[in-house]
């Protein structure tokens, strides 16, 4: 199934990656929330959230597989963007199973 080509930045594609890293438990907490808002603007916050609601879990994955490969990352700003995601994924002292597997799919996509 073909998604439709996203527009968005790399903040927004990277705020989109943590949402759906905090949702992927089914039980996003305020701290992850906070985590997240704390790295980007409420707007940019918001409407990345609103797009990840429209989408399944495989939607996402497509939508982030596709729009990676439109910026030129650097492997210092995977690098860093990495710690980012273990932070969001520890903030709750428990690395859960979905969270793992999430990760796994990560770097793949990203690497």
């Amino acid at each position: 199934m073909a998604t439709e080509p996203t527009s968005w930045s790399k903040e927004e594609l990277k705020i989109y990656i943590l949402i759906f890293c905090a949702s992927v438990d089914s039980n996003p907490t305020e701290d992850e929330m906070n985590f997240i808002k704390s790295k980007t603007s409420p707007d940019t916050f918001h409407k990345m959230q609103n797009a990840f609601s429209l989408h399944s879990e495989q939607e996402s994955i497509d939508k982030i597989e596709d729009t990676i490969h439109k910026h030129n990352f650097t492997y210092m700003e995977l690098a860093e963007f990495r710690q980012e995601i273990h932070k969001l994924f520890l903030s709750d002292n428990v690395f859960h199973k979905k969270e793992q597997s999430l990760d796994r799919i990560l770097d793949n996509i990203l690497y």
